[in-house]
């Protein structure tokens, strides 16, 4: 994916936690969210430190896991307890953001596959939907490719993109209704 679609979901993430708390802050929502959304691709330094995209530790490997989403969504917990914060549902809306990278990488149509469940299986699969064009990478994502590729990402997350900007009332955002 070229992670427009990634995005999506965490802007569209921050507006539905705004929505559901009142006094949440948007932007600061819709920014770390995505920021979130996006944490998976870290994994591509290991292009540069020589690890194969195949290996666990590869692109697509642990950091795209179920595992890694919730020790992201723990990490978080700890850190608002520690803050005196409500932190179920914000745990939880977290690791389900940092989860649905792997779920859409794992619905393109190239790449090897995601390791949903490392470090059980270092297996890599797809979901039986791949309708996602896969991106290319690096440099090679400022092509007519890349650009293609971005273009159907646009088209195919626009309801979340127009979840998350549509403009709404502050009341009506304040009630969550």
């Amino acid at each position: 994916m070229a992670s427009l679609g990634h995005v999506a979901v965490g802007v569209a993430a921050g507006r539905w936690r705004t929505v559901h708390r009142p006094g949440a802050a948007l932007l600061p929502s819709m920014v770390s969210l995505s920021l979130l959304s996006v944490l998976p691709d870290v994994d591509v330094i290991a292009f540069s430190l020589g690890i194969p995209y195949g290996d666990p530790y590869g692109h697509r490997g642990m950091t795209h896991s179920l595992a890694f989403a919730l020790a992201v969504g723990v990490a978080t917990a700890a850190w608002l307890r520690l803050r005196g914060r409500p932190w179920i549902g914000d745990a939880l809306l977290v690791a389900g953001v940092v989860a649905t990278h792997g779920l859409l990488d794992a619905c393109t149509t190239g790449g090897k596959g995601v390791e949903f469940f490392w470090p059980l299986d270092t297996r890599r699969y797809f979901l039986p939907w791949r309708f996602i064009p896969v991106a290319p990478i690096g440099s090679r994502m400022l092509s007519a490719r890349g650009l293609e590729v971005v273009l159907f990402e646009a088209v195919l997350f626009l309801p979340a993109w127009l979840y998350a900007f549509w403009p709404r009332s502050t009341a009506r955002e304040a009630t969550g209704r």
